[in-house]
């Protein structure tokens, strides 16, 4: 006898935003996956170079927007890891952020005191941002082990209240340390890349002064980013399917029953925080090195919960959602900028915007618009197929 679900459960569920897409994936074998998503990543890299007119900003050069959109994406899925996989509340991501971004402005900055330019080598002009990178990512890192070990036996709220006073300290100690970070003043003419110099571009692709056409500076810093958004994807998709990656899963749905059942919550918990800092450290070094300013506003609160309602908006546990919930935090604000209705400028509501969208969304979907499916065995597909040939001979017979 077949069993059939109650018609209305399902069918909401059928029509729910994301669903159709997320069955089509998940439906699709390896070697496809791999195909439509570098034919994506594909048509997203060239999108800057001829940009859809219903995507286009007209307020704004849509490469910058793109640029934007990569690093809030890489902090998304960073933070996808803590809080999507491991189910960690964490509201001071933006700590991981701002560390990332200051240690490449003060070993580069030449108004820092540990200003490490040199002539030649690996911190000549041409090298230093890249010099900088896996400092800032192994610096974050740290700081992420830093405050785990003592705080990560907590959990609910009392965690998210620590992290949120680890994102302001960082802030206040970036405003107050003015002999090292140059306090609410900044640190100007950070490092970045030098690539691509010529007659007409001294500085390289990467500086402001490729600020014409679209193959502009903004574009230049979306494809890197890109590139480093697709080797963080790979290596996040390879820690899902391993044993760390269930792990994160079991004490996400109930840490208590993990442990029961033998898993060192704790230290799985560690790798997530840890994990989750690097990526947030290595945007950091992105936006350091693409602004080429770093001073202490940027890192507030607001930053905060808008990576976290990136991740919210996507689906908590879908690396792929996240990225689409980063894009919608960057461009709507982008896309309304100059915008006038009524004399109000629409791109002055963002805030007002994204939580009326958080606001619906928690009532109509709260597991996010492309909510994860988990794959909690490893030849689950293969499985769930034999078992459903099994039941077809059975009633055949």
């Amino acid at each position: 006898m077949s069993h059939q679900a109650p018609p209305g459960k399902w069918s909401s569920r059928l029509l729910a935003p994301g669903d159709g897409l997320r069955g089509w994936w998940s439906g699709l074998s390896r070697v496809q996956k791999w195909g439509f998503g570098v034919l994506g990543f594909a048509l997203l890299a060239l999108s800057p170079l001829a940009p859809p007119p219903f995507l286009d900003t007209p307020g704004i050069s849509f490469g910058g927007t793109m640029a934007q959109f990569a690093m809030v994406a890489i902090i998304a899925i960073g933070l996808n890891v803590v809080v999507g996989q491991a189910g960690l509340l964490d509201l001071g991501y933006v700590g991981f952020y701002a560390v990332g971004a200051y240690t490449v402005a003060l070993l580069t900055s030449p108004d820092s005191p540990w200003n490490q330019l040199s002539a030649t080598g690996a911190f000549s002009d041409k090298w230093a941002w890249l010099s900088c990178v896996p400092i800032a990512m192994a610096a974050t890192a740290l700081a992420g082990l830093i405050l785990g070990i003592p705080t990560l036996r907590l959990r609910g709220d009392y965690l998210a209240i620590v992290t949120l006073g680890f994102g302001e300290i960082i802030r206040l100690l970036a405003d107050n340390l003015s002999d090292v970070t140059n306090g609410s003043r900044g640190l100007n003419k950070v490092a970045y890349p030098r690539i691509g110099e010529n007659e007409h571009l001294r500085d390289g692709v990467f500086s402001s002064g490729n600020s014409s056409g679209h193959a502009n500076y903004g574009t230049w810093w979306f494809w890197l980013g890109l590139i480093l958004m697709v080797g963080i994807l790979l290596l996040v998709g390879n820690l899902e399917r391993s044993r760390a990656g269930r792990a994160w899963v079991a004490i996400r749905e109930d840490e208590d029953a993990a442990e029961v059942m033998g898993v060192n919550t704790f230290r799985f918990k560690l790798w997530a925080f840890v994990i989750g800092a690097a990526i947030g450290g290595l945007s950091g070094a992105l936006y350091a090195g693409q602004v080429q300013y770093v001073a202490p506003p940027t890192f507030n609160i607001i930053n905060s919960m808008l990576f976290l309602c990136a991740v919210v908006l996507g689906g908590q546990g879908n690396k792929l959602g996240v990225i689409f919930g980063a894009f919608v935090i960057v461009y709507l604000p982008n896309r309304l900028l100059g915008v006038h209705v009524l004399g109000i400028n629409l791109g002055d509501l963002k805030y007002l915007f994204f939580g009326l969208t958080l606001v619906v969304l928690m009532i109509f979907r709260p597991q996010g618009l492309f909510p994860v499916r988990q794959q909690l065995l490893t030849y689950g597909k293969r499985a769930r197929h034999l078992l459903r040939t099994a039941d077809d001979d059975k009633a055949a017979v």
